[in-house]
């Protein structure tokens, strides 16, 4: 058969050719893929140059990818497509905590760290303890579940990408939740922090004239048996850019105020001395 390759049926006739896909889903994905990039060239008129272009911008893009830097992560965050998947597919109980984006920097596996123990390895700021319950949504505690945690240093660093001055697993930590359903350890404040720019996704960010900055935060992965998979953020109250964050993530619910305090009997708790930043936060697990 020769086919018309028209604007009218060479969407069609590309459609017709993904009958034979065995997986249904896998059919419906890629039959909405190709009649919405074809609607987008149709609608913007694409010229032959932009699309080489743009072909170009994607096979850098995968180029700058290594087993510590997921550049395409990246690009859905700026794009604000990560976030959408998040919404799309977020929790149907609404006093389950809402969930946010993964984020390019969950590259490496977290060491499995003892309760109440740092992840703060490098002494990189201003000391905080962060005290979390895991819970389901009727409010039951969830012992065992597992939070996975990893975040930048207090100038804005993870682990993988000042490997000359941060040790390996620096801010990343796996926790089990004890009897009560708690997590809690020893960090650094986090401060807000620019994404990469030295590669595509900053290329792209300056043509747009936008900004590549996060507000400060902690990422937390957590699981619990017969409850949803929770991937989220806590937020820092109070921090630059809580209003205009670069990937779209801040939902107010996870803003938190992380307290100043000087109360020496307190810190003996928490192994330290001096002052530091409290902050509390419930996750919180829609069953399956």
């Amino acid at each position: 058969m020769t086919i018309d390759a028209t604007g009218s049926t060479v969407t069609d006739e590309a459609v017709r050719s993904l009958d034979t896909t065995a997986d249904p889903r896998l059919r419906e994905l890629l039959t909405g893929l190709v009649r919405h990039l074809h609607a987008y060239v149709r609608e913007t008129g694409l010229t032959q140059r932009e699309w080489k272009r743009a072909i170009g911008f994607l096979t850098a893009t995968g180029q700058a990818c290594t087993d510590t830097r997921q550049e395409f992560v990246m690009l859905s965050d700026v794009l604000g497509v990560s976030m959408l998947v998040e919404e799309v597919n977020s929790p149907d109980d609404p006093a389950a905590t809402a969930s946010t984006v993964l984020g390019p920097f969950h590259v490496t596996e977290s060491p499995v760290r003892a309760p109440d123990a740092t992840i703060d390895l490098a002494g990189g700021g201003e000391p905080c303890v962060v005290d979390l319950r895991v819970r389901s949504a009727d409010g039951t505690p969830l012992p065992g579940a597992t939070v996975d945690v990893w975040q930048a240093d207090g100038n804005g660093f993870y682990d993988v990408q000042r490997p000359d001055a941060q040790p390996p697993g620096n801010g990343r930590g796996l926790f089990t939740a004890d009897a009560e359903g708690r997590v809690r350890f020893r960090s650094c404040v986090p401060s807000a922090y620019p994404i990469p720019t030295d590669g595509p996704v900053g290329v792209l960010l300056r043509a747009a004239g936008r900004h590549p900055y996060r507000p400060a935060h902690i990422h937390f992965v957590v699981s619990a048996k017969g409850h949803v998979p929770l991937t989220t953020h806590l937020f820092v109250a109070g921090g630059d850019y809580l209003d205009s964050d670069a990937v779209f993530a801040v939902r107010p619910s996870l803003v938190r105020e992380f307290v100043r305090t000087e109360d020496p009997a307190l810190a003996r708790t928490f192994g330290l001395t001096g002052a530091f930043r409290l902050t509390r936060f419930d996750l919180v697990l829609e069953r399956t």
